[in-house]
């Protein structure tokens, strides 16, 4: 249905992307990025359900509700520009105009995003003074330095690109995020671009988009802690021809499921690098009545800190993960729970089975991790994403700001 590619946000057609040092970050690194459409495309988001939103969440909520196109994603690392009043608005505000006046359109056009610390505004001489360097380095090759550029405490970037296999012509779906603490459910805590260029009216776009995030992003957690910035942009310029894309048509259901895939890729990529973390956590659970609750229960478990801690500590204590599920909120009869790690049976109709607990002790030295549950026989499925909670952890957080 479809392959990898390589590219990032730059591999569907007509886009470019960059970033460079424009001192926003102490360290010196990539802190301002760019991803440009050449035509107007249609977009669509997810957003924090945080109370206290940063400026330039609530500024691109505004701009997509009124369905205008969009053909540039501005994002700052370094200042969150969250808590910061009045002029942490009006400096959203100044760079969609500045970068709209740099590229020749309309600043509707331009959404901007930030990531870095709460409680302080952008330093913003540096960035204005940076547009020059970066419209120079925004380039069709540019995806890689997009994916470096809006890092923060990150250990590696995280990028996808995908192209259909079985439509003429081809379609493809790009990405890049960014997470690594403050990562939760409701949008977790990160920002995820994805560009595509498969011509698609916008109420399909948006639908697909919120689907997808439903079963990626938002099914994957580090410390519980949600953010003020998180967002998921994602803009389709039908750049790769072709009639619009309707609901019926097959291509829909391959377009939906690549949108998936590429948000799943990236949502495992920002759990799998936890602050911290030295695995992936992966949860499956079966037999709820509805996909919904099934995701409700994954959640729970991959988001437990004593589960998260025993991973951590290789020890297969299965009890935490049968608590985890107890407390869900989802109603199910304990005597059909089951619970396997990996390949390992440690549960079956809510009894324990006897196992080797030093092959338990080895499976846990994997990465990922994979815990099985059933909790019945109905049609439901869900996946959840997690790490391991490690001493690390409390150290990175401990001296954030420090």
């Amino acid at each position: 249905m479809w392959r990898a590619i390589p590219g990032g946000v730059t591999a569907p057609q007509g886009y470019r992307a960059g970033a460079v040092r424009a001192g926003l970050k102490p360290s010196g690194a990539l802190d301002l990025t760019l991803i440009y459409s050449e035509t107007p495309a249609v977009a669509a988001g997810a957003f924090t359900t945080s109370q206290m939103r940063a400026a330039c969440v609530t500024y691109c909520q505004q701009q997509l509700q009124t369905g205008q196109p969009v053909r540039a994603i501005v994002c700052n690392a370094g200042q969150a520009n969250a808590a910061t009043g009045p002029q942490g608005w009006q400096d959203v505000c100044t760079t969609a105009a500045a970068f709209a006046q740099a590229l020749g359109i309309a600043a509707h056009e331009v959404l901007v995003a930030s990531t870095g610390v709460i409680g302080r505004l952008i330093p913003m001489e540096k960035l204005l003074g940076a547009i020059p360097a970066l419209l120079a380095v925004t380039t069709q090759e540019g995806g890689d330095l997009a994916a470096q550029g809006i890092l923060t405490t990150d250990l590696v970037p995280k990028t996808v690109a995908l192209e259909s296999t079985g439509l003429h012509p081809p379609i493809r779906v790009g990405g890049i995020a960014k997470g690594s603490g403050m990562i939760h459910p409701n949008m977790a805590t990160l920002l995820a671009f994805l560009t595509c260029d498969a011509p698609v009216a916008a109420p399909l776009w948006r639908r697909l988009v919120q689907e997808a995030v439903a079963v990626s992003f938002n099914q994957i957690t580090v410390d519980g802690d949600t953010s003020t910035n998180d967002m998921c942009l994602a803009l389709a310029n039908g750049a790769a021809g072709g009639p619009p894309i309707q609901p019926e048509d097959p291509a829909a259901a391959t377009l939906a499921a690549m949108l998936t895939e590429a948000c799943t890729q990236l949502a495992k990529k920002v759990a799998r690098d936890g602050e911290g973390a030295t695995c992936l956590i992966e949860v499956c659970v079966r037999g709820t009545d509805t996909d919904a609750a099934a995701r409700t229960i994954a959640r729970t478990v991959s988001g437990s800190l004593l589960v998260k801690a025993a991973v951590f500590g290789r020890d297969p204590n299965w009890g935490r993960i049968a608590a985890a599920v107890g407390r869900a909120g989802v109603p199910f009869h304990p005597e059909d729970l089951a619970i396997d790690l990996g390949p390992i049976p440690l549960m079956r109709g809510g009894q324990p089975l006897p196992f080797d607990r030093e092959a338990g002790r080895a499976y846990l030295h994997s990465d990922p991790v994979v815990i099985h549950i059933q909790v019945g026989q109905g049609p439901g499925v869900g996946y959840a994403w997690g790490c391991d909670l490690s001493y690390d952890y409390v150290r990175i957080n401990a001296e954030y700001t420090t």
